[in-house]
């Protein structure tokens, strides 16, 4: 199928898909302390959707690291970054959650012929595919065509690096017109209005309903659980139809 129908569908991971706590930020503190060789003592805010690159950039300056150090340390931190996480397998499995209506969404919209799943997300890719394959979720998605903070440290630039892959792959001009993103952040939202796609809110995380609203977000939901609802929202979004 090579129409312009097919609808791309970029999924947000955390706090919208699955919850996995303090791990992230525990693999932040072993990262600084490592590369930088002392605690962290302030760690990034929770929930805010920023990318993993700027992330770090932010916990090096916050801890009193010299700028003119940052352009040699963050590399370095970005690569060490998913073999910690990797350490933490185990307690991704055992701490983490999935969000409520997740599975079923995916499966929801996987089972569409005519729509195109994968993820534009603050994480790196390594990052991005241990948190799905913990929950068994990346055979709902083609990761192969998702953006990740890897390619781009800027959010909304990878709106346009998930288009260009899907692109590729699926023999489809991707736009504005045939692409949504689901998640629950204002970088979410942020990531759509200066990416170029449709964002439908989920007040899953940090970020209420209303202030999702207000950011921007074309739909806003409560949670995924009412499977045709989200499905119904795509189809306003993307101006086409929903079952």
């Amino acid at each position: 199928m090579t129409d312009a129908r097919r609808i791309l569908v970029l999924w947000d991971i955390d706090r919208t898909l699955l919850y996995v706590g303090d791990i992230d930020r525990q693999v932040y503190r072993e990262t600084f302390a490592e590369i930088v060789g002392r605690p962290a003592e302030r760690l990034p805010a929770r929930g805010t959707g920023v990318t993993m690159p700027l992330a770090i950039r932010s916990l090096l300056l916050d801890n009193g690291v010299p700028e003119t150090e940052v352009p040699s340390l963050l590399p370095r931190m970005v690569e060490l970054l998913p073999e910690r996480l990797a350490a933490h397998t185990g307690d991704l499995r055992e701490q983490g959650v999935l969000l409520p209506g997740a599975v079923a969404a995916l499966k929801a919209i996987h089972a569409r012929p005519d729509y195109v799943p994968t993820v534009v997300t603050g994480n790196l890719k390594p990052n991005a595919l241990l948190k799905l394959d913990a929950f068994d979720l990346a055979g709902f998605l083609d990761t192969e065509v998702g953006g990740y903070s890897s390619d781009n440290d800027h959010r909304p630039a990878l709106v346009g690096v998930a288009q260009q892959r899907a692109q590729a792959k699926y023999e489809t001009v991707f736009s504005r017109a045939n692409t949504v993103i689901i998640g629950d952040s204002l970088e979410d939202v942020r990531t759509g209005l200066e990416g170029g796609a449709p964002v439908i809110g989920v007040a899953s995380g940090k970020t209420a309903a209303d202030e999702l609203a207000s950011a921007g977000a074309d739909v806003v939901l409560d949670s995924l659980e009412d499977v045709p609802q989200l499905l119904d929202a795509i189809a306003a979004a993307t101006g086409g139809r929903s079952r």
